[in-house]
């Protein structure tokens, strides 16, 4: 039987099951044998990410030729100016490399509950909801900084039509057959 997983990452947990430096991990949170994540969140992002031990599908989710969309919600220092936003929405060039357009709304706070360690105080601040359609590493914070508009807390609430909905932090779940159903369109 195959297994495919959404799992709600905490702050401050490696997207790994095992760390030489002792830092905590996903195998803090899952024990599923043989299950591999499709992508990964670095340490300080929170939010959706997907396990499964079907390589087929790894492969379609992590490929960017597949092209497929990732929604997240950022939370940014400063008001932001809705048109300081274009570049994005055209698709920057960050460090020689050439990002695609992504959507980018300015959004009202989601109230996400407090992670583990607060948000440095910067007042005010600003919520953006980021679709992209590929996964660069750091590539939201490099965007929202490109525009002047640092990322203070980030984090992944959807692959595709799966999305993070009220699974508690750091609990994780199976999908349900119809949501594998979407995933396997992608």
């Amino acid at each position: 039987m195959t297994h495919t997983i959404i799992f709600n990452k905490p702050y401050g947990v490696l997207s790994t099951f095992s760390d030489p430096d002792g830092r905590l991990t996903l195998n803090a949170f899952i024990h599923l044998p043989d299950i591999y994540a499709a992508g990964r969140l670095d340490m300080n992002s929170e939010g959706l990410l997907l396990f499964t031990d079907d390589g087929e599908l790894i492969h379609r989710l992590t490929d960017p030729k597949f092209d497929h969309p990732k929604t997240y919600h950022a939370q940014v220092e400063g008001v932001v100016d809705d048109r300081h936003l274009d570049p994005i929405r055209r698709g920057l060039t960050i460090g020689g490399q050439q990002l695609k357009p992504a959507q980018v709304s300015i959004i009202d706070d989601p109230l996400w509950p407090p992670r583990s360690k607060p948000v440095r105080m910067y007042q005010p601040t600003t919520w953006l909801k980021i679709i992209l359609r590929e996964g660069k590493k750091h590539q939201v914070r490099r965007m929202t900084a490109a525009v002047g508009y640092p990322t203070l807390r980030l984090i992944r609430v959807a692959i595709g039509s799966i999305e993070l909905g009220d699974l508690r932090l750091g609990d994780w779940r199976e999908l349900t057959s119809i949501e594998l159903q979407a995933l396997n369109s992608l």
